[in-house]
């Protein structure tokens, strides 16, 4: 009897040590609890560079109506074909030339109380040009108007390497989030210990078409039509978490 006694408080004692590991490990802190400990920043900020367009884009194109379906795209073609022409003649690259709609759509002419009368045919063609050198852009306007362009939808400018624009925004974020953080922390009577993470959003993204009024003076000698780049915006926005202490 003794001798089961024995056996059975050391077999409590050898329990009780082997569940002290595990007493342990349930109440120890996980590391991420660490961060909700320290008081912290939560800010964001953004940074702003302006910099002047190297390229544009241009939406144009070519509108003809014919009897028949056929009459309308043999008009198309031949018009169309005298802008791309123009285009190649202004300095335009064949890479920078792309077809952005064709459509050929019916015509009629409606009547109240009647069914609707087929007229004939509409086919519009328009093209997507890049223009590289600025310098270019009123002159190949006016070529692709002269040429028999019925239609210039819109403009937008851009850059070719937004990389150092992009740059000079960033330092601007940086340095706007660093100020603010100082400013909070003054204000609550803290002091910034680290900087623990950083995120980025936004970026350079290029400008929408605007809408733009060609003219061009049918044997007439003239100015190109005068277009203002202007300058474009760059912004970056950032946002950081820092850790800060008494």
């Amino acid at each position: 009897m003794k001798t089961l006694m024995r056996a059975a408080a050391l077999g409590l004692v050898l329990t009780a040590g082997a569940a002290a590991p595990v007493a342990l490990a349930q109440t120890a802190p996980p590391a991420a609890d660490t961060l909700f400990r320290a008081t912290t920043f939560n800010l964001s900020a953004y940074g702003e560079s302006r910099v002047a367009p190297d390229m544009a884009t241009i939406n144009l194109g070519v509108m003809t109506e014919g009897k028949t379906a056929a009459e309308a795209l043999a008009a198309n073609a031949a018009r169309m074909g005298a802008v791309m022409a123009s285009l190649t003649k202004a300095g335009i690259a064949a890479k920078d030339i792309q077809t952005s709609n064709l459509n050929l759509s019916p015509q009629y002419r409606y009547v109240e109380n009647q069914p609707p009368v087929l007229t004939g045919y509409q086919v519009s063609n328009q093209v997507t040009v890049t223009v590289r050198d600025l310098k270019r852009l009123g002159a190949a306007v006016d070529a692709t108007v002269n040429a028999g362009a019925n239609q210039v939808n819109g403009i937008s400018f851009g850059l070719s390497d937004p990389t150092a624009a992009e740059n000079a925004a960033r330092e601007a974020a940086v340095k706007a989030l660093s100020a603010k953080a100082d400013l909070y922390a003054r204000a609550t009577g803290y002091r910034i210990s680290r900087l623990v993470t950083l995120s980025e959003g936004g970026g350079y993204t290029p400008q929408p078409p605007m809408p733009m009024l060609a003219y061009a003076k049918r044997g007439v000698a003239a100015d190109s039509t005068p277009v203002a780049a202007g300058e474009l915006n760059v912004r970056i926005d950032i946002t950081g978490l820092y850790e800060v202490t008494r």
